[in-house]
């Protein structure tokens, strides 16, 4: 599609379109499989080649129904991301192992590590038996190529992860965040992380444009001015939610229209959220813990560090 945009992943050379396909919702009760296939299938033909995804959306099914899509010659065209919620290197490298399983694939371009949410999270990842030393022993078998991490519930943690990886000499290659107009007013990535990760040259991944509906329930901005905001950071690929035809062509619509904006047109734009934006009541996953799938299922980050136990138990 002539009219995708097209921009680099931070510092790994990939070639990646600015809109990508967002994964969960290819798995929600409402989108039957043919038709999560066809989305998939569809948003390639169009031009859109980076394609999310988590170990833990909807009990497989998303990976499940994503792998079906990338037959017949369409994973050649993409750049597969795929997210793992294990803390330590073995749960980290079974989630992995059964990703790849799901997605019917050898190597995923991209593994990040999820819900990077709370400040003991980089340590637990980082520790020797931690999970980033499962996913760096699976780069080097060829199950993967870039190492990413995502999180959505405070700017803080995000450079906490950044420092803890520069502490043990690891840079990753993109990091994954809310990125909307309501961000802007309140605990903001933009303007907290986005410069960090520019400094580092590191691919910028935004998120929850319009999370996932709730911000446009504020009754203030439309979807394309969602969309246009967050493809104006320097984002090297803005993820959003399709589960339908209908909601492809307006992603595909807003990349078509999208201009950079001048200052005053972007001041005018976030002028429309700051009440609405002040509190984070319109970005509930900084705010509260209804969107922290590993609140639900602690058991997915695999057991503490032994040397706690040991720690405890003297």
């Amino acid at each position: 599609m002539s009219d995708m945009l097209y921009r680099v992943l931070g510092a790994t050379g990939e070639k990646v379109s600015a809109i990508g396909l967002g994964g969960w919702h290819l798995g929600l009760k409402h989108v039957d499989e043919a038709t999560s296939i066809r989305i998939v299938r569809t948003a390639i033909d169009r031009g859109i080649t980076f394609l999310d995804n988590s170990w833990d959306y909807n009990d497989g099914v998303s990976e499940s129904r994503m792998g079906k899509a990338l037959k017949d010659g369409y994973r050649d065209k993409v750049v597969l991301m795929t997210k793992i919620d294990g803390r330590t290197k073995k749960e980290a490298a079974k989630q992995l192992d059964e990703s790849l399983r799901r997605l019917q694939v050898e190597t995923i371009d991209l593994v990040q590590h999820h819900e990077v949410i709370r400040f003991e999270d980089p340590d637990r990842i980082f520790a020797d038996d931690g999970a980033n030393a499962a996913l760096l022993a699976a780069r080097q078998a060829g199950k993967l190529k870039f190492i990413g991490f995502t999180g959505h519930k405070d700017p803080h943690v995000h450079l906490y992860m950044l420092e803890v990886a520069a502490d043990r000499g690891f840079q990753f290659d993109a990091a994954q965040m809310p990125l909307n107009l309501m961000d802007a007013h309140f605990r903001s990535f933009a303007k907290l992380v986005v410069p960090e990760l520019e400094r580092r040259g590191i691919g910028i991944l935004g998120m929850k444009s319009m999370a996932n509906g709730i911000l446009l329930r504020s009754n203030t901005v439309t979807p394309t001015e969602c969309l246009h905001y967050a493809l104006n950071l320097p984002t090297s690929v803005v993820i959003t939610g399709i589960d339908s035809m209908q909601i492809l062509d307006q992603a595909c619509d807003a990349v078509r229209s999208f201009r950079p904006m001048s200052e005053k047109n972007l001041q005018d734009l976030l002028a429309k959220t700051t009440l609405a934006g002040a509190r984070g009541e319109f970005e509930p996953f900084k705010t509260s813990s209804i969107f922290d799938s590993t609140a639900s299922h602690p058991e997915w980050l695999g057991e503490e560090p032994p040397r706690i136990k040991e720690l405890l138990a003297q």
